[in-house]
């Protein structure tokens, strides 16, 4: 890959695009494989544990180099042959490289050592649950242009590794067959001039009950077991639908089984644990910050004949102070976005004490974080399971099951 030196390049322990080799070790969250020479860490992106390889130094930092890999000399086993030729140019995927039992014993790891570095917990993980599909799984995908994309030469497409340059990119195969399908045709309506783009933008391919979707606003449909949700086209719903339900009713599975009669779902969007969880609990109170996910989630609770499912516009936060559930018999399951809870929700959390709290995240470090303040409150982890929703990426979602420790 070629590079420009960086500004202020530091010329030690190596110099600007020297060749070294070294052993691979480890992979660091973002997926980048983790070498030594002589004592120094070098992290090589798309480099596997137990390979020999040459790599070609681009930057020296404080305590580490970063380096292009330009040669796998001693191919790790488990190492595969990529399905998209953009693989290692395009941003998007991580792991193409690296055999899927593989990605899914790395990301268990992951979760491990996130939660003892980060949270200062040391917890057994379950085996991380796969997806069906390792490729052609995704229900969205949102390509960008940075310019007119009328000109035939600005990319359509994703980040480059390495570069804020984006990456033009005519085919995704993590991207589901109808989705491919057409991609091209949204790709040349683009081209096509008929909408006036002063700057950049993104394009949205969003598979749905109703087909493909452009319209970022339109409202479609996505079942979820035998419930069917109405969302926002271009607003968060998870992408990969072979895996939610299982970790739908996983999470539902872990919040009944303490024998809760009521159930608290925080950040609850358009509605989808509270109402697949309503025929397992007496109660549900929803809360959401999005005026338009509550308006939604009141929609789908009525055309799927729930009655016994409340939503509240508010934060997170305010829910425990009108709620009426009766804590020792309260699961709270929440599902904040990737920065993680607030402080003031967590606090607000262990002042009520619910019986119970399930935490599903897609950012298994915020995730750490808060699941150590959870367990000062007091609280015990008795469950923890990882869902790969994203095979072919360093993503991971993660569930946590917390106990009250008896007083």
């Amino acid at each position: 890959m070629n590079r420009r030196p960086p500004k202020n390049l530091h010329p030690e322990p190596f110099e600007y695009h020297q060749e070294i080799e070294l052993e691979i070790s480890d992979l660091t969250n973002l997926g980048s494989g983790v070498g030594r020479v002589d004592g120094w860490v070098v992290f090589v992106p798309f480099a596997l544990p137990g390979e020999r390889i040459k790599a070609r130094v681009w930057r020296n930092k404080s305590n580490y180099s970063d380096a292009d890999l330009v040669e796998v000399l001693n191919p790790s086993p488990d190492r595969v042959e990529p399905q998209c030729g953009l693989f290692a140019i395009c941003g998007g995927c991580q792991y193409q490289h690296y055999s899927y039992e593989k990605q899914l014993e790395w990301k268990t790891h992951q979760i491990v050592e996130g939660l003892k570095r980060i949270g200062k917990l040391e917890l057994e993980v379950n085996h991380c649950l796969g997806s069906p599909l390792q490729y052609g799984y995704r229900s969205k995908i949102t390509p960008h242009f940075r310019e007119s994309p009328a000109h035939n030469d600005t990319p359509i497409g994703f980040q480059q590794v390495g570069s804020r340059a984006l990456v033009d990119v005519e085919q995704c195969p993590i991207a589901s067959p109808a989705i491919n399908k057409q991609l091209p045709e949204a790709r040349e309506a683009l081209r096509s001039g008929t909408r006036k783009f002063k700057k950049g933008g993104t394009l949205l391919l969003r598979d749905a009950d109703e087909g493909v979707v452009n319209d970022m606003s339109r409202v479609v449909t996505e079942s979820v077991g035998p419930y069917r949700f109405s969302f926002v086209a271009g607003e968060f719903f998870q992408n990969n639908p072979q895996v939610l339900p299982k970790m739908v009713d996983y999470a539902l599975d872990r919040a009944k089984e303490a024998g809760s009669d009521y159930l608290v779902d925080a950040y609850c969007g358009v509605g989808v644990f509270g109402i697949c969880g309503s025929k397992r609990f007496k109660a549900i109170h929803g809360v959401e910050v999005s005026a338009k996910a509550i308006d939604l989630a009141n929609e789908n609770a009525a055309s799927n004949c729930i009655e016994n499912i409340q939503f509240t516009l508010g934060h997170a936060e305010a829910i425990f102070a009108g709620l009426r559930f009766p804590p020792e018999h309260t699961t709270v399951l929440l599902d904040p976005p990737r920065k993680g809870c607030d402080a003031s929700f967590i606090r607000q959390l262990l002042s009520f004490s619910p019986k119970r709290i399930v935490y599903v995240s897609c950012g298994p470090d915020t995730q750490a974080r808060d699941a150590q303040l959870i367990c000062e409150g007091p609280y015990r982890v008795c469950d923890v399971q990882p869902f790969d929703l994203f095979p072919q990426t360093r993503h991971i979602e993660n569930v946590m099951t917390f106990e009250r420790i008896a007083e």
